[in-house]
């Protein structure tokens, strides 16, 4: 979360209208207040930017905190891990601000009981996790009928964004794109963006908030294979981050 106001600027001039940031960093179960304070601060920084922000709870909040910070935070994102049906209702009717769940969900069914519920506003499938384009566009399918949005979660590479995008351009209730762009584990393997791997960048450039509709062949992308192959020789696998909190347990990251 440090350095929001840096990185949202960064962002406002590529064109972006909107950010996607993480709300804390390392919070125990049953914390004190003070800790929310920070999640607050950063959020007003982007908001006097004149941008919107979505403010990623990643799990790492438990009932607790996540429902004074969604008090104090309008609008957010995913305050509770999916897992928590229950406690995710509960905080539905607690706040007015949209509530947003879902990359760790993995098909309809998975879905359904948010929906019959009436505790979600925003789903965001992963295209990588859910089954790829088609059962992702099932599930949009099944959300509109409950007059639920669609914000694909993407924190990933050009294929991913670009079938996203896809589904984007024929989905009546998609509405907003989440982009890797510029996120700090894409340089991971070296000083490469999502843009590297493909030999047409352009499509994916951000004009007043928006991006074309891709419309070459395929998913309208065409990749770098040779740069892909020089960079996976020597890369790497990505490796699972985490908290530990000042007991010595382990948290969610």
């Amino acid at each position: 979360p440090g350095g929001i106001e840096a990185a949202a600027k960064g962002r406002l001039a590529q064109g972006f209208k909107a950010v996607k940031m993480n709300a804390t960093e390392d919070v125990g179960w049953l914390d004190s207040p003070s800790e929310l304070q920070a999640s607050v601060e950063r959020l007003k920084s982007v908001k006097a930017l004149g941008m919107d922000a979505a403010v990623d709870f990643h799990g790492r909040l438990h009932k607790p905190m996540a429902k004074q910070l969604a008090k104090a935070l309008e609008p957010h994102a995913k305050p509770l891990l999916s897992e928590h049906s229950e406690g995710i209702k509960e905080l539905y009717g607690l706040t007015t601000c949209p509530i947003a769940l879902g990359e760790r969900l993995y098909s309809r069914w998975d879905f359904k009981r948010f929906f019959e519920d009436r505790s979600v506003d925003i789903i965001q499938p992963d295209i990588s996790h859910c089954g790829g384009i088609s059962e992702l566009r099932r599930i949009a399918a099944m959300a509109e009928a409950y007059d639920v949005a669609l914000a694909p979660h993407c924190p990933l590479g050009p294929i991913a964004l670009a079938a996203c995008l896809q589904i984007g351009i024929c989905t009546p209730n998609h509405q907003i794109q989440e982009m890797s762009m510029v996120m700090h584990y894409n340089v991971l393997a070296g000083e490469y963006d999502i843009n590297s791997y493909i030999t047409n960048p352009e499509v994916f450039d951000v004009k007043d908030g928006f991006v074309e509709k891709l419309t070459g062949p395929g998913l309208g992308i065409e990749i770098n294979e040779e740069l892909v192959r020089k960079v996976a020789e020597t890369t790497e696998p990505w490796p699972l981050l985490g908290f530990v909190g000042k007991d010595g347990a382990y948290r969610e990251w």
